[in-house]
């Protein structure tokens, strides 16, 4: 399974609690998304049942691999960042 890297210096964290009970977070490593926005995103994938393992191939292969993060972009007002969905943590960065 793939883990994600530490925060950056500059990053805001924001955690909570998954479906599943189990401790997640949402690090917007740019630290430039407003506070309530990430908090709004964070509850969003929380009601979406969002965190957790997927058995989903990011490389598009028929082999699975348990836990590997999904890749996709996010507009928030008019900035683009790199969305990147870990198991328990979701992270914007900057292009």
């Amino acid at each position: 399974m793939t883990q994600p890297p530490e925060p950056g210096p500059d990053a805001t964290v924001i955690e909570g609690t998954a479906h599943n009970g189990k401790p997640c977070r949402i690090v917007d490593n740019t630290g430039t998304v407003p506070r309530p926005e990430l908090e709004q995103l964070l509850n969003a994938l929380i009601e979406d049942k969002r965190f957790g393992l997927n058995m989903l191939s990011s490389t598009g292969s028929s082999a699975i691999k348990l836990g590997e993060p999904q890749f996709t972009h996010l507009q928030v007002g008019d900035e683009l960042y790199r969305f990147l969905l870990f198991p328990y943590e979701a992270r914007l960065e900057s292009f």
